[in-house]
């Protein structure tokens, strides 16, 4: 075999690519040092690393070999991810001729036993010992939820125990169906850009659910947020909501601190002293300025240490107790991280550096504050009749600096980087930075830290929307610090994340939505839709499964969330005049002609408006060859948009606040940095730049035009 065939034959156990189909239906052969670099990133002994040599033929062999020994002399699995009511057959190795005695202990203490069934595979000799194989079924009757498996056995030293995790997820997610006959709209918001007259020149907690409760009043169930996972522990921090530090914890930036119930507590002169520097950054609101969260942060900061001080009643201490004891380790670790970051930038000017016990012990009371005022947003949200509430938002990963990358090493590839490939959007491709997954390692961990991070994003909300969830099938990713173009596709255990997730969601009665878009084999939408997870339909994506064009309003999804835009694209008032081209021609991210790709986007808008005016939503008139002052009022087409979207068949319909509002300006630009573009830093305005308040929001007449719009039959 060659060398080639052995690199392939390895990367393909590890579910590393060799090769993969660009988005124009591209054959893309990956290099030989890609393969080898991923696969180092993945933990596999290659040998010393040299940046000139691709290891020889034998160190592959001899790769695949311990693969191969590894798998055979594994006592159980990993872990066993399983479907409800499906008899799981998994294997067990012991040494040879040595007893097998397996059963189920459930999460409640229940034993269960387990079948044996033939299996007629040959023994092994490794390392000198001879293992054996056999094979056991699962009971088709077990609970969904976090079970263990113990395998009892013996060799020549004694009796030997294992044990590993058995999780049983739902064969289907069952809380979007109500909707498939009941379908609802909603509103999606980047809550830092929306402020209240009481933010501190950013939105918060409090505006949270504010905002949840106006929309509420004009047909909203649902509010589609941001992630709200935690950026760095102090100035400066993070901008993008995509790149947090951790994925599992909250960022307390969004901390209203006057609704701390320690609040009134503080002494009049530090509650005036506050008071004024909350006006100063109230005056914000009513700008349009970007935000700048440092200096926010910074004040809130030293506010929470002043009110963290104070006594807590007997009854809210109890709480904050009940919230350590909850959340573990996986806290204790990251508030730990976060105090060590915080000392480190300490110098010697200090006289003393901060007690680090009781630096961990603030990080820790900031989480649990995140964590009430988060409820009480989706506690507003529902008594406002939302069914849905607040749909929090997922990232796809996590700082290559941050706490999870630090914590969660074990788990994760930190010498690879999660992106995307070039495609028509970004013919550059994109490095996102973000560490993914270490497949093998993820399991051995009985995927515990997965569930912990969904548990917490699902604690006070009643969706989910997982940002490329593609990713739960495979990512593109590329050696630390290369260019996207030298990147491939690890592939994952898809049925084991995706049920998780689903059992996750069910067990905290949410919907799922998955940001499905992007390229992606066929098969990837059905599997998701099987197990009741939704996908993601944006208008100006949607090309018709059944004849050349747009996709007609009655063939999109019904297990969909659909909409007319998304916040990687600018707001549809600005992308009917085509900013979205206009932009990247500004910051030079556009590999292509201007005027081609503005032709190109024209004839394809004409032909959607075509689409939608088929459909009474639109005035009918011939769209296509009409230059774009040409073809109406915006607010006309937005309205027209909107309508097409609510007549669809997806169970649910989305609609951008800054739509509502006539807002020009983009949240973000894929593939550019801050010194290009101030990505997730614009604050919500209107059409003429004016800013927007949630007190004004109702104000506008485009507001009530698009809600009505988007309201469903």
């Amino acid at each position: 075999m060659t060398a080639r065939g052995s690199l392939n034959e390895l990367a393909d156990l590890y579910g590393v690519a060799t090769f993969y189909t660009d988005y124009k239906g591209a054959h893309v052969e990956v290099s030989d040092d890609t393969l080898v670099k991923i696969l180092r990133a993945l933990g596999v002994d290659l040998g010393t690393p040299t940046e000139a040599e691709i290891p020889s033929d034998e160190v592959f062999n001899a790769a695949i070999q311990r693969f191969h020994d590894r798998e055979f002399s594994r006592p159980l699995p990993p872990s066993v991810v399983a479907v409800e009511g499906d008899e799981y057959v998994f294997p067990v190795h012991v040494h040879d001729g040595a007893p097998a005695e397996v059963h189920i202990e459930l999460e409640d203490g229940t034993r269960r036993e387990v079948t044996q069934v033939e299996n007629w595979t040959p023994p092994r000799e490794i390392d000198g010992i001879t293992w054996g194989e056999a094979s056991f079924k699962l009971p088709g009757d077990l609970p969904l939820g976090w079970h263990t498996l113990h395998l009892a056995s013996e060799d020549m030293s004694g009796e030997l125990a294992f044990s590993c995790g058995l999780i049983i997820t739902p064969a289907r997610l069952s809380t979007a169906d109500k909707y498939l006959t009941s379908p609802r709209t909603g509103v999606m918001a980047q809550i830092y850009s929306v402020r209240s007259t009481l933010s501190w020149g950013m939105g918060d907690f409090n505006d949270l659910g504010k905002l949840a409760a106006t929309v509420a009043q004009d047909g909203a169930d649902f509010l589609l947020i941001n992630p709200m996972h935690a950026a760095e522990p102090l100035p400066p921090t993070e901008d993008s909501p995509y790149l947090p530090t951790t994925r599992r914890f909250i960022n307390p930036i969004y901390i209203r601190v006057e609704d701390v119930p320690e609040f009134n507590q503080l002494d009049v002169e530090l509650r005036d002293d506050v008071a004024e520097l909350a006006e100063e950054f109230r005056e914000r609101n009513l700008t349009s300025d970007i935000i700048e969260r440092n200096d926010v942060y910074t004040a809130k900061l030293q506010v929470l240490h002043a009110i963290f001080e104070l006594p807590r009643t007997p009854e809210r201490e109890a709480s904050f107790v009940d919230f350590v004891q909850r959340e573990g380790q996986g806290l204790i670790d990251f508030a730990t991280w976060c105090a060590d970051r915080e000392i480190s930038q300490y110098d010697a000017v200090h006289a003393a550096l901060p007690d680090r016990d009781e630096l961990t012990m603030f990080y820790m009371w900031l989480q649990w504050l995140c964590d009430e005022q988060l409820e009480a947003a989706q506690a507003r949200a529902i008594d406002a009749g939302m069914s849905i509430g607040i749909m929090a938002d997922l990232a796809v990963g996590v700082h290559p600096g941050g706490a999870d990358a630090q914590n969660l090493s074990h788990v994760l590839a930190p010498d690879a980087s999660v992106g995307a490939p070039p495609d028509g959007y970004n013919q550059q491709g994109q490095d996102w930075s973000q560490p993914p997954w270490n497949p093998v390692r993820l399991a051995e961990e009985g995927y515990i830290p997965w569930r912990n991070l969904l548990r917490t994003v699902l604690r006070h909300s009643g969706g989910i929307r997982v940002d490329h969830v593609l990713g739960l099938f495979r990512l593109f990713v590329m050696p630390r610090m290369k260019s996207p173009a030298t990147g491939t596709y690890v592939r994952f255990d898809h049925d084991a994340l995706v049920g998780i997730l689903a059992l996750e969601a069910e067990l905290a009665n949410a919907v799922v939505i998955g940001e499905d878009l992007g390229t992606f084999e066929p098969w990837v939408q059905d599997a998701l839709a099987q197990r009741g997870i939704m996908g993601t339909s944006i208008l100006w994506f949607e090309h018709s499964p059944n004849h050349p064009g747009p996709r007609h309003q009655d063939e999109y999804r019904p297990l969909a969330l659909t909409s007319v835009t998304t916040h990687d694209l600018p707001p549809t008032a600005a992308y009917l005049e085509g900013e979205h081209i206009k932009l990247r021609e500004r910051l030079g991210v556009l590999t292509t002609d201007p005027a081609d790709e503005d032709a190109e986007d024209l004839q394809w808008q004409a032909e959607i408006l075509d689409t939608v005016a088929n459909t009474g939503a639109l005035p009918s008139r011939e769209y296509v060859g009409l230059p774009r002052n040409e073809r109406g009022e915006l607010s006309e087409l937005m309205e027209g948009l909107h309508a097409f979207v609510a007549g669809t068949p997806s169970a649910l319909t989305c609609v951008s606040l800054v739509d509502m509002v006539g807002d020009k300006r983009a949240q973000n630009q894929p593939g550019t940095t801050k010194d290009l573009y101030p990505n997730w830093c614009i604050p919500l305005c209107d059409t003429s730049g004016k800013p927007v308040t949630i007190e004004t929001l109702r104000d506008h007449d485009l507001y009530h035009k698009i809600a009505q719009a988007s309201r469903r039959a």
